[in-house]
């Protein structure tokens, strides 16, 4: 069975080299759908809680809201970070209060004290359920991801892992431990 969370997402970038109007500088509202597959933990009667799967993720993802998501190699890069530098506010800023924590990945690197995601490709739909996934599939059983932004969306599935212990008082993952890292049961 699968638990369904949605996690909505605000953004700006642009498809730099592409011919079209996706050039531009522009901002999207993403929504990002999440399918958790597992066995239904019978004290709690459900496969994993939403509010933590949600939680999980936003940890990550939070870096890609009210964020820029430039390629690497898009010219706009060094001109934004000398802006922030003049600015003052590339090391961040008090406003600053929704950073995640810091990541470097194949796909990607966050800069939450800038509020900018910078992508070795192009950042599309399909470029970030990758990115995503990358950044998940360790924390959870992710077997289903959809992203939609403005008109386009895109989806990929993927194998169910094998079944995660869980705590049957709250239904999250227990860590390396045998310990629900929320309520603290222990696994005997």
């Amino acid at each position: 069975m699968r638990s369904i969370t949605k996690i909505d997402l605000q953004y700006a970038h642009r498809f730099y080299g592409f011919q079209g109007e996706a050039q531009y500088l522009h901002g999207h509202t993403g929504v990002l759908t999440i399918e958790v597959e597992d066995t239904i933990e019978p004290g709690v009667n459900m496969v994993f809680p939403c509010n933590e799967i949600q939680k999980t993720a936003w940890a990550v993802l939070k870096n890609f809201d009210h964020a820029l998501i430039l390629r690497e190699d898009d010219p706009l890069l060094p001109a934004i970070l000398d802006v922030y530098e003049k600015q003052g506010i590339k090391n961040g800023a008090p406003s600053n209060k929704m950073k995640g924590d810091a990541f470097k990945t194949e796909l990607a690197t966050a800069y939450p004290d800038c509020r900018l995601v910078v992508t070795k490709e192009t950042m599309t739909v399909e470029g970030m359920i990758k990115i995503v996934y990358d950044l998940l599939k360790d924390k959870l059983n992710i077997v289903k991801l959809t992203f939609t932004s403005g008109v386009n969306a895109a989806c990929a599935e993927f194998p169910a892992q094998e079944s995660r212990a869980r705590c049957p008082l709250c239904g999250v993952a227990l860590n390396e431990n045998g310990v629900c890292p929320k309520c603290g049961w222990r696994k005997a």
